[in-house]
C-alpha cells in the first residue's frame, strides 16, 4: 500500500466530520440496495436455510406464530448483507479517502484486503468454528437432557455469530490503517498487548449471540491472534 498523502495535516475532529459528510451520500443508496435484497431473497430464504441446517445437523421447532417468517426475514438480510459488503466496503473507503487523503492505490488496497479478510472470517467462522461450538455446547444433550433449538435463535445465533467473525478479522487492515495515517503508531500496539486483551475479551462478549465463555474464546482467541497478526504486518511493511 502506498502511503497516504498528507493525512497528518487535517486535525481529527475535522477528519471526521468530512467522512461524516462523505458517508451520508452513500446511505441512502446503500439502504434501499439492502432493503430491496432482502425482500428479493426472501423468497429463496427456504432454500438457504435448508443448506445451513443441513451444514449444522440441526432439527428445529418455533413456539410463536411469527418466529418461522422473522427467521427467513433474518436470514435473508443476512445473505444481503453478506454479498452487498463489496458495496458496503467501497462506500466506507471512498468517504476515508478525503479526509485521510488517501491515494487511489492506497484505497484500492484497502477495498481489496477489506473484503478478503471479511470473507475469509466469515469462511473461517462457517466451516471451522460454528460446526466446533455447536457441537460441543449440545454435547452436553442427554436422554435426561433432550434439546429444542428455536428457529429463531438458531438463526440469530449463526448470522450473528458468521458476521462478527467477518468484522473482526478487519482488525489487521484497520491496524495498517492507523499506523499509515498516524492515529496511533506500532508502538502503541507493541506496548498495550494487556489493554487490548482485555478490550479483546469485551467485544467478544459484545459480539458473541451467547454469553457463555466458549463462544467467548472461540471469537476472542483468533481476534487476539489476528492483534498480533496486525503487528506482524506493520514490522513487514516497516511502518512505525
Amino acid at each position: 500500500m502506498t502511503s497516504l498523502l498528507e493525512s497528518e495535516a487535517a486535525p481529527p475532529g475535522k477528519r471526521l466530520l468530512s467522512f461524516i459528510l462523505e458517508i451520508r451520500k452513500t446511505i441512502l443508496f446503500l439502504g434501499t440496495g439492502i432493503g430491496l435484497g432482502t425482500l428479493g431473497f426472501y423468497f429463496v430464504s427456504p432454500a438457504i436455510f435448508a443448506f445451513v441446517q443441513g451444514h449444522l445437523n440441526q432439527k428445529l421447532a418455533f413456539f410463536t406464530v411469527a418466529e418461522p417468517f422473522l427467521a427467513h426475514v433474518k436470514l435473508a438480510l443476512f445473505v444481503t448483507l453478506f454479498l452487498f459488503m463489496p458495496a458496503i466496503v467501497f462506500c466506507f473507503w471512498r468517504a476515508m479517502a478525503k479526509p485521510f487523503a488517501l491515494s487511489k492505490t492506497s484505497l484500492a488496497s484497502f477495498i481489496f484486503f477489506t473484503c478478503l479478510l471479511f470473507y475469509s472470517g466469515t469462511a473461517f467462522c462457517y466451516f471451522v468454528t460454528l460446526p466446533f461450538g455447536v457441537k460441543f455446547l449440545l454435547g452436553f444433550e442427554s436422554e435426561q437432557l433432550q434439546s429444542i433449538i428455536s428457529v429463531g435463535k438458531f438463526v440469530s445465533f449463526v448470522t450473528i455469530f458468521v458476521l462478527a467473525f467477518g468484522l473482526i478479522f478487519e482488525l489487521p487492515i484497520f491496524m495498517v490503517f492507523a499506523s499509515k495515517s498516524g492515529l496511533c503508531p506500532r508502538s502503541t500496539f507493541e506496548k498495550s498487548r494487556r489493554y487490548a486483551l482485555l478490550g479483546i475479551s469485551i467485544v467478544a462478549a459484545l459480539l458473541t449471540p451467547t454469553p457463555d465463555v466458549v463462544n467467548m474464546l472461540l471469537m476472542g482467541g483468533p481476534l487476539y491472534l489476528l492483534y498480533e497478526m496486525g503487528i506482524i504486518i506493520l514490522k513487514i511493511l516497516r511502518i512505525s
